[in-house]
């Protein structure tokens, strides 16, 4: 009776420290949000500069003429006061505006020079040697994509010391950048999990797995608040699972390390209010 006791209170703190799959779905909406928002935003980014181009080149021949007015008397006398107090206005309009593309410019640009930030130090760190790991950005997002042999043995979540000294190296570059999260994916292949214990199947085993990891990543000095777990089983392969070498690839664990999205989001959106108003 004692051991079945245990072994209920050991399922309910396993089950607790899961990510549901609507939780997950919802990061995934979140982060498509976000990006459906940055296409936006590069797209009015475009016009406005479009704007500005023509808008400077207006500003340019208005100032032309303002110089040649003020060289002739005779020609000064015909620009009206009213005339050129409107000119001084459409001058300081342009500047305005021009202020506000280059906010927006930076708020686009600064999640580009973060990501490509960590990209470096995750290279120079991690190393891009090892075939077993990969390092690559998709969509201004950074992926780090670690085999499962250099993680786990087969059909287990414990962290071999080998993938704690890989994870070290993950955890500096992430420690570093205090404004990014890290979510921990994990997936398997097609097999279905036939261990004992409080698993049952390759969902159980796919976010044990990231949570493992998350665990580790917390020892070395990670912040909590930054990390995601996250379980996909073996419903995104990368290859299909028809040969033992296939499978091997679809065990896997994926890192992926992004700016926080929230902070991005409102980044973006608040410069793009400044501009609807502007206009």
């Amino acid at each position: 009776m004692k051991k079945i006791f245990l072994l209920s209170v050991s399922a309910m703190l396993l089950l607790s420290s899961c990510v549901s799959k609507k939780q997950f779905t919802d990061l995934e909406t979140k982060y498509k949000e976000s990006q459906d928002l940055l296409n936006s935003a590069t797209v009015k980014l475009n016009t406005c500069i479009e704007d500005r181009a023509s808008a400077t080149a207006r500003a340019k021949t208005l100032e032309e003429q303002v110089a040649d007015l003020r060289k002739s008397n005779d020609n000064l006398q015909v620009l009206s006061s009213k005339g050129a107090s409107n000119i001084e206005k459409t001058l300081e309009s342009i500047k305005e505006k021009d202020m506000k593309i280059t906010r927006l410019q930076d708020a686009l640009t600064k999640k580009d020079s973060l990501t490509l930030a960590v990209v470096t130090s995750l290279k120079r760190e991690v190393g891009i040697n090892d075939p077993d790991i990969e390092i690559n950005v998709e969509k201004g997002v950074v992926f780090i994509s670690i085999a499962d042999k250099l993680l786990f043995q087969s059909g287990s979540y414990n962290v071999t010391s080998k993938a704690k000294e890989v994870l070290a190296k993950v955890a500096k570059v992430v420690n570093s950048k205090p404004d990014f999260e890290c979510m921990v994916e994990g997936h398997t292949d097609n097999v279905p999990y036939n261990g004992s214990g409080v698993l049952i199947d390759n969902w159980d085993l796919s976010v044990k797995r990231s949570t493992s990891i998350i665990r580790v990543l917390q020892t070395l000095g990670v912040n909590p608040a930054q990390l995601i777990a996250a379980g996909r089983a073996d419903y995104v392969p990368l290859v299909d699972n028809n040969t033992a070498e296939n499978r091997s690839k679809n065990r896997r664990t994926r890192i992926v390390v992004l700016p926080k999205i929230d902070q991005f989001y409102d980044m973006v959106e608040k410069e793009m209010k400044n501009l609807s108003v502007q206009k």
